[in-house]
């Protein structure tokens, strides 16, 4: 869009960045042919030179550069920075296929009790990856949880993962992964946003209960897609970093929306204990079976 144009775009793009020069200026690549008519890029505290990087490789992209301030309250800031009525919020590992951005507007244009819609989203395999889902029951996630390593194809991980569901198909969720995540902007801001306390994690499926909570429909359209997940390995340290942020978010939502009654908060010590065993358990599965992940939000 030309400076000289005064009008507000319809569709901006947030891309979030920390230390991912190389994948920001891949993913804003792509945008070319997705639709986007607006973008912001939120450089959250790297010393990677991504912020000089963008710039120079795109002029056109309006880069805010901020502290590490994690992925939802840098989702926040980006979103503020557009007077756009939908806005598209990613991850910098995302690769937008074409059209996908404008597929997503359709969808929000289409349905008006549509807060948030979705893309079909795999892995750079080809593979799918879980990104549409239902909010899981207690006994889901400790099914999942326990068992997701050890026998892949469990019926609670595949309920928890929604791979008992056509991925061609759109549908109704109960929230949707927020590595590439097309959002009413009037819905999102009535609600305040995505959570800053969540620095990391879950903040997806914060935002979806809440946005449901207020009378909206979540929709996941495979008509849009996106890879995510470029970025392969981490080191064992920052895989430890990621497990622990991951368990702290999980604690935060059990707390926020699930310690609903007085048995269920009583039990939260209990869940908390879970979540350290799982952690635990996870680092030392992976060591054990000699492979790691990159993300945690399997």
């Amino acid at each position: 869009m030309g400076s000289g144009d005064r009008r507000a775009p319809s569709t901006a793009v947030v891309v979030v960045s920390h230390q991912t020069r190389a994948h920001a200026l891949a993913c804003l690549d792509t945008l070319a042919d997705a639709g986007a008519d607006e973008v912001v890029v939120v450089d959250t505290g790297s010393n990677d030179g991504t912020v000089e990087a963008v710039c120079a490789a795109h002029p056109e992209v309006r880069v805010l550069a901020v502290a590490n301030v994690g992925f939802g309250r840098g989702a926040n800031l980006g979103v503020a920075a557009t007077g756009a009525p939908v806005v598209v919020v990613a991850n910098a590992d995302v690769r937008f296929a074409p059209d996908s951005v404008r597929e997503l507007a359709r969808c929000l244009a289409d349905a008006p009790d549509v807060a948030a819609v979705g893309p079909q989203v795999r892995y750079p395999d080809g593979r799918p990856q879980a990104s549409a889902r239902r909010l899981p029951s207690i006994g889901t996630a400790v099914g999942h949880a326990v068992l997701a390593r050890l026998w892949p194809g469990n019926p609670w991980t595949r309920r928890y993962r929604a791979t008992d569901r056509d991925p061609q198909q759109p549908r109704d969720v109960d929230w949707l992964s927020g590595c590439a995540l097309g959002l009413r902007r009037a819905a999102f801001d009535a609600i305040g946003g995505f959570d800053p306390a969540y620095f990391l994690y879950v903040e997806d499926v914060d935002l979806g209960v809440r946005l449901r909570r207020a009378g909206w429909r979540l929709r996941y359209e495979p008509s849009a897609s996106v890879v995510h997940g470029v970025g392969a390995s981490t080191s064992r340290r920052r895989r430890t970093w990621s497990l622990v942020t991951h368990a702290r978010s999980l604690d935060r939502f059990y707390g926020r929306h699930l310690a609903t009654t007085r048995p269920r908060r009583l039990a939260r010590p209990l869940v908390r204990a879970g979540l350290v065993g799982w952690v635990v358990a996870t680092l030392v599965l992976e060591r054990l079976l000699g492979r790691g992940r990159s993300t945690t939000g399997e």
